[in-house]
């Protein structure tokens, strides 16, 4: 399960409103989750490094999730009493880590799914596998969502990438689902990959006030026109960045950065952070893909940073006075986005053929794999449910 550690600063993952009491489960639960943690958010606010009472130290986790909402990555937890839960992911990936258990308090939610009357009414097998994925997702969501006080983000099924009216419709199948359990749109966001089809599709739903999340977001292009259509969340992936700027060549923007010195994954999040505050959007930026603590500490000051556990746990058993060591500072704040310098093309108003245009080899290969496997997961669900259907004792 993924987790994440989040200070009292304020988080467009929490819900506005309303408390949900700690969740106690304590079976392997493969998931991703939002954690409040006590921190020492204080300075963090004023821009200074958190301070610890004289005699009194921290670690290293505590003094970074003043800074950032910290999000472990895919763990697995045997002890939930050491967070308290506060929002959650539901996706293809998740329904298959459930079906893989032999006890869940999700299993049911799968179950009801697949006995769903206007499901086992299509006569086409593909759109009736389909409904139950759509209706398996909302189900387990509509069950997070009464277990924790924050937003549960729904994974919109990638094969409906290039087809904004598609994903529109789907959002809303799925906000219906949501509604008739008692979840209201304020709760939920919904995770959209970044073509210019999911960016449109963000735009039009942020118009009626639905939260949108867009992932495989790995160009400046790609981040400043999902911040013009206003999404909540834009998802940046800087190991993958890096990654491909190790074996490959050719991309003008990696490139940039390469002869800069920098690293191309950390200078994309850097430029897209100045870029979102120099022009006042709404948008929250998250990083991914983190390979080690210095990224986490080059990342300190945006909205959220997803780790493995490894460095989690490295960064939780690093005892450290926060005012000696490391000197935590963010290292992005929104003063940046005054110093820095964009050029007439990158501020334009972006569409279709521009972003096109922009977008450089690694953003359009990264994005195409990062397709692949959300598509090769949906249709590993549907396959599953093709074989469990009909589900015992419903």
């Amino acid at each position: 399960m993924a987790l994440s550690i989040s200070t009292s600063t304020s988080s467009s993952l929490l819900a506005p409103s309303g408390q949900v009491g700690r969740w106690s489960w304590r079976s392997a639960r493969p998931a991703t989750f939002s954690l409040t943690r006590t921190s020492l958010a204080a300075r963090a606010a004023a821009g200074n490094a958190p301070a610890s009472p004289v005699g009194e130290f921290v670690t290293e986790l505590d003094a970074v999730a003043g800074f950032s909402e910290i999000v472990p990555d895919t763990v697995v937890f045997d002890d939930f009493e050491k967070f308290a839960p506060t929002a959650a992911t539901v996706s293809s990936s998740l329904l298959l880590g459930i079906a893989s258990l032999p006890d869940t308090k999700f299993k049911s939610a799968i179950d009801t799914a697949l006995a769903d009357g206007e499901c086992n009414a299509l006569e086409k097998p593909e759109a009736r596998l389909s409904c139950y994925l759509t209706k398996a997702l909302a189900n387990v969501g509509a069950e997070l969502a009464h277990q924790v006080p924050g937003r549960v983000s729904t994974e919109i099924d990638a094969r409906l990438a290039y087809d904004t009216q598609g994903i529109i419709q789907r959002v809303h199948e799925l906000l219906n689902l949501y509604n008739q359990h008692d979840v209201s749109s304020e709760r939920l966001l919904f995770k959209i990959p970044a073509t210019w089809q999911g960016i449109e599709a963000s735009r039009l739903l942020e118009s009626e006030g639905i939260q949108t999340h867009l992932t495989f977001v790995y160009s400046f292009a790609q981040a400043a026109a999902a911040a013009q259509a206003g999404a909540s969340v834009v998802q940046i992936f800087v190991g993958r960045i890096r990654d491909w700027a190790r074996n490959h060549s050719g991309d003008p923007e990696i490139d940039e950065a390469l002869k800069k010195g920098e690293d191309a994954g950390l200078a994309l999040v850097k430029k897209v952070y100045a870029y979102i505050h120099r022009n006042g959007y709404k948008t929250k930026l998250m990083a991914a893909a983190v390979r080690n603590k210095q990224d986490v500490f080059s990342l300190l000051g945006i909205d959220y940073i997803i780790a493995p556990l490894k460095i989690l746990q490295s960064l939780e058993e690093s005892v450290t006075d926060p005012d000696e060591k490391y000197g935590y500072v963010p290292k992005l704040t929104p003063a940046i986005g005054k110093m820095y310098n964009f050029t007439e093309e990158e501020l334009v108003k972006w569409d279709q053929l521009s972003l096109a245009a922009a977008m450089g080899p690694a953003a359009e290969e990264l994005l195409a794999s990062g397709l692949e496997g959300y598509v090769n997961q949906a249709r590993r669900v549907e396959e599953l449910f093709g074989k469990i259907w009909p589900p015992p004792n419903v």
